[in-house]
C-alpha cells in the first residue's frame, strides 16, 4: 500500500501525532493569515503540514471543483474536449476575461465560471450527485443548485481529502476513461521547467463569510510527485495572490522546488 496513504490515516485520525512543520507556519505567520497548508510526497512517505485541525475540516471547494468538473464533463460528453468551444452569450461579467468565446482548456485556466455552469447543465444535478456519492468527494448538502453547488458552500472538501483526490487522480484509480484523463492534464499544467512540472487549480469562496482561498495541485520532479492543498482565510482581494505565492514558497522551503536563482549553472 502506498506509504501517502499512512499520511492521510494520520492527518485524518492522529492529528496529534502530526508535527507542526516550522517552515510553513513561519511563512503563515509572515503574512499574518489563517489558514492550512499539506505537502505529501507519493512515494517517499514524507507529509509537512500546518495546522492539522483545519486541514481536517470541510470549507467550501469554490473553483478546485474545477478538477474533478473536467474530468465528469468529458466523460459524460458534455464537452469534446480541450478545444472545444464555449459560445459566450454576451452578457459582460467583471472579469474581462471571461467576455469572450471560451474553449475547456481556456475556460480552466481563466476560472470562467459561466463556462462551467454551461456544462453543469449539460451535466444534471443528477449525474453529480451520483458522482460525489461514488466517489466519496467531499460532504454535498442537499438540497442542492445545479449550477451553483460549488460556489455557494454546498460542496465541501478538507485539505486532507484534496490531498486524498490528487492522488487517486495521478494514479488514475478514478472511473474515468483515458481522453478525460489525458484532456485534465494538458490543461491542468500550470508550469513546467527542466527540474519540475507543476499541475494545479486556485479557488476562490466569494460567497461565504469568511471567504476563503485554495490552492490545490501536484509536482512532478525527476525523484518525486508531491500533492499540495493548502486553504486560507480570504480578508480581501488583495490576499488572493498570497495563495499561490505561500504554497511555492512553501515547496521551495522543503526543496521541492528551487528557489529563484539557485539553481546550477
Amino acid at each position: 500500500m502506498r506509504r501517502i496513504l499512512f499520511a492521510i490515516l494520520c492527518l485524518l485520525w492522529w492529528l496529534p501525532a502530526c508535527a507542526e512543520d516550522q517552515d510553513l507556519t513561519r511563512l503563515f505567520a509572515e503574512q499574518g493569515v489563517e489558514g492550512t497548508m499539506i505537502i505529501a510526497a507519493l512515494n517517499g512517505g514524507q507529509t509537512f503540514i500546518h495546522n492539522a485541525p483545519r486541514a481536517n475540516a470541510r470549507f467550501p471547494i469554490a473553483s478546485t471543483f474545477k478538477i474533478l468538473n473536467t474530468l465528469i464533463a468529458v466523460q459524460e460528453g458534455a464537452i469534446a474536449g480541450k478545444d472545444a468551444v464555449l459560445t459566450w452569450d454576451g452578457q459582460v461579467h467583471d472579469f474581462p476575461d471571461w467576455n469572450r468565446d471560451q474553449t475547456l482548456e481556456s475556460a480552466f485556466k481563466v476560472s470562467c465560471v459561466w463556462c462551467y455552469q454551461a456544462l453543469a447543465r449539460r451535466v444534471g444535478a443528477d449525474t453529480y450527485r451520483a458522482y460525489l456519492r461514488d466517489l466519496a468527494f467531499g460532504e454535498l448538502t442537499e438540497p442542492f443548485d445545479g449550477t451553483t453547488f460549488w460556489l455557494d458552500g454546498a460542496l465541501r472538501i478538507s485539505a486532507v481529502e484534496q490531498v486524498e483526490f490528487l492522488n487517486k487522480l495521478h494514479q488514475r484509480e478514478l472511473p474515468f476513461s483515458a481522453d478525460a484523463y489525458a484532456t485534465l492534464r494538458e490543461i491542468m499544467l500550470a508550469e513546467q521547467t527542466p527540474d519540475h512540472a507543476l499541475w494545479a487549480k486556485t479557488g476562490w469562496a466569494a460567497r461565504v463569510k469568511p471567504q476563503v482561498g485554495w490552492y490545490v495541485g501536484y509536482v512532478e520532479t525527476p525523484a518525486e510527485v508531491w500533492f499540495f492543498a493548502m486553504n486560507m482565510d480570504v480578508r480581501n482581494e488583495q490576499d488572493l495572490p498570497l495563495r499561490r505565492q505561500l504554497t511555492r514558497a512553501a515547496l521551495q522551503a522543503k526543496g521541492i522546488i528551487e528557489r529563484p536563482g539557485s539553481a546550477s549553472d
